[in-house]
């Protein structure tokens, strides 16, 4: 079972930041096509502009990061 900090995970955070947060944040990205683990941008895009750049519902997103599994 992979790790995850107990802190809720908004939109508003960077994807650097989420990776920091959930070990397996990089593979629920990638199911939904996301490959922001490797992105320069990680860093400094927040989970919203490259959900909305990907075509990915941020809201539908966020609640699936936010799960526990």
């Amino acid at each position: 079972m992979m790790e995850k900090k107990n802190k809720l995970i908004t939109k508003d955070m960077t994807f650097a930041e989420l990776m920091g947060l959930d070990s397996d944040a990089a593979r629920k990205l990638a199911d939904r096509g996301l490959f922001c683990g490797g992105c320069p941008m990680a860093q400094f895009e927040t989970i919203e502009n490259g959900a909305l750049a990907h075509g990915v519902d941020v809201d539908e997103l966020i609640k699936e990061l936010n799960r526990d599994e």
